[in-house]
């Protein structure tokens, strides 16, 4: 075996801030002094590498000196207390409302997965996204006007539409929040205050001056949303292909979230 220097693309502060997480939730739990394989900073370690580098759960193992099975419950643990730290959509909304944003973005993403066999009743692979042509599950971002992701969903699975799965979970805040949103075509008949491109007409007709220019006008306001997803994606690269239970996508995107929050300074 080979062994070779490393160096975590992750600053201290950063490390600190998931061990903060990590020591309340111990404390909460009442875990004794002591009693645990690792101190709150090497699980920090341990979590921040498999979010960053996408390292495989046995190279952690083997890196940290402990057991897979301890390496695995100690990276979903991380992953809990990161996606509780997530804020919630209403908590998003009414801040934006309080500092006066113009519009928010509403856009989905698929994050890729293993394959699963899992069906529904029809015989239809649960997380195969037939427009991506890939397996993965759904998930909504409700992001600012210059792109940065503010909110996740919890995932849906890859078959789910992205307007069926705003509907129940992004759009009855959004609605009630009364904010303009702005989304792409796959949203269309969202509601009231959900503003999309208009379809080009069939046939041979096009559309008028006024819908064209309307249409460039969402399209360029909203088209920063994916640097959003970018930021989320490029930056944490646990996110290009997850190969843990697609249930736990969801929460695995929320604590992306809190951690590119953290980094640049713009909790919620």
């Amino acid at each position: 075996m080979v062994t070779y220097p490393a160096t975590l693309a992750v600053s201290r502060q950063t490390v600190l801030f998931v061990s903060g997480l990590l020591r309340a939730e111990r404390r909460r739990r009442g875990t004794r002094r002591g009693s645990r394989a690792l101190t709150c900073f090497r699980q920090a370690v341990l979590v921040l590498r498999w979010f960053a580098d996408a390292t495989r759960v046995d190279a952690l193992a083997r890196d940290h000196k402990i057991s897979i099975a301890t390496a695995y419950r100690y990276l979903h643990e991380g992953i809990d207390v990161l996606a509780d730290a997530a804020p919630d959509l209403h908590q998003v909304l009414t801040r934006s409302r309080t500092e006066g944003i113009s519009h928010l973005i509403l856009d989905g993403t698929l994050v890729e997965t293993d394959r699963v066999a899992a069906c529904t009743e029809a015989g239809h692979d649960e997380w195969y996204s037939g427009k991506h042509a890939r397996h993965g599950g759904n998930i909504q971002l409700v992001c600012a006007p210059d792109g940065f992701p503010l909110w996740t969903s919890q995932v849906s699975p890859g078959r789910t539409h992205d307007l069926a799965a705003a509907r129940e979970l992004a759009l009855p805040a959004l609605y009630a929040s009364r904010l303009p949103t702005l989304a792409d075509k796959g949203y269309i008949g969202a509601g009231i205050g959900v503003h999309t491109p208009i379809r080009n007409p069939p046939g041979t007709q096009v559309l008028s001056v006024d819908n064209r220019a309307r249409n460039r006008i969402i399209n360029a306001l909203r088209a920063v949303a994916e640097r959003g997803i970018a930021l989320l994606k490029t930056r944490w690269k646990a996110l290009q292909h997850v190969t843990l239970d697609p249930w736990r996508i969801g929460a695995i995107v929320r604590a992306a979230l809190v951690l590119t929050q953290f980094e640049h300074g713009r909790r919620y």
